[in-house]
């Protein structure tokens, strides 16, 4: 019997030949499902944000659902909402989309606030609370969300509380030459209706074991400090670097620290190590940390980015 890092690999494998051109948004993808958390993906359209997406739906035993986020979206459109029954004259709930175990919420950023609150609470607190009735949500439940960065007409910024949630925040860019040749070959065989790879669908337990696997995942006290330093960086840079500290205005919360060792856990799994090295934790703090931080105005007025932050931190913050 295959073993889960196996399966997991050869996951990912199938993923690169639905979605080519990126690798880096195929394996956060399945680092977000192996640490039990909520995927933020930023990039400008046609970069195959909702492709991918799919395509790992399509290789999970599980329930997918798309919800396109307009202006006029509803939270009963997302939660679900009682049903009036005149046969029997009861209310009966009727679940919305948030009820399935992969959710894709596309374009996230253009729904108002009450929607995003309700969405909130799912991601959250794994619940939907209708009226006065509280319902949980899947074992197995994963919220997937895009947002264009281009557009900004119709949008509304996504509150702090909700950003802090997402375990991971990514952004995509276009691909080089070499890829567009090989997205149009792929275009052509599926216009032409040619087959796809098979591939045979992960369990929900199959996933739930690696899941345990992952947590079991050695990582030595050294490396722990060392992940907790470049957290506690974002929330007292001024002990490390004066130009840091003029940088930034918020730090990064504990959950930042939480889901950094839990993405890094997740990244030495898939790559076969029973153990976390700095590479995995500096690998994923790009990911963990770019919703989390605010930047000062000085930093806004200089045109310095989140990244570049960052940046500074992996090298302010001594390595183990």
């Amino acid at each position: 019997m295959m073993s889960p890092v196996a399966q997991f690999r050869q996951l990912r494998e199938h993923l690169e030949q639905q979605v080519v051109g990126q690798p880096e948004l195929i394996e956060h993808l399945l680092i977000a499902i192996l640490a039990d958390g909520h995927l933020l993906v930023e990039g400008p359209p046609g970069l195959a944000k909702t492709r991918a997406v799919q395509a790992l739906a399509d290789c999970i035993e599980s329930d997918f659902h798309r919800v396109q986020f307009t202006p006029d979206l509803l939270p009963a459109d997302l939660t679900g909402t009682d049903i009036y029954r005149p046969e029997t004259g009861e209310f009966i709930f009727q679940p919305g989309p948030l009820f399935h175990n992969l959710v894709l919420a596309d374009e996230i950023n253009r729904a108002p606030a009450k929607v995003q609150s309700a969405l909130l609470e799912a991601m959250a607190e794994r619940q939907i609370t209708v009226g006065k009735k509280t319902y949980p949500l899947p074992p197995l439940f994963t919220v997937m969300a895009t947002q264009n960065p281009l557009e900004q007409e119709g949008t509304y910024p996504l509150p702090e509380a909700q950003l802090d949630r997402f375990l991971m925040h990514l952004t995509v860019d276009y691909p080089g030459a070499a890829v567009e040749h090989q997205i149009l070959r792929l275009n052509r065989r599926e216009s032409a209706a040619q087959p796809a790879p098979k591939f045979n669908k992960l369990k929900q337990q199959q996933i739930f074991d690696a899941r345990q696997e992952v947590v079991n995942v050695h990582m030595d006290e050294a490396i722990e400090n060392y992940l907790v330093a470049l957290i506690i960086a974002t929330r007292q840079p001024g002990e490390y670097n004066t130009e840091l500290a003029s940088w930034l205005q918020v730090g990064a919360s504990p959950r930042a620290t939480i889901a950094l060792d839990r993405c890094a856990r997740a990244r030495a799994w898939l790559a076969g190590k029973d153990f976390v090295t700095p590479d995995d934790v500096q690998a994923m703090l790009h990911q963990v940390l770019r919703h989390r931080i605010i930047l000062s105005y000085e930093a806004e007025a200089d045109g310095v980015t989140k990244d570049q932050v960052i940046d500074r931190i992996l090298t302010t913050v001594p390595a183990v």
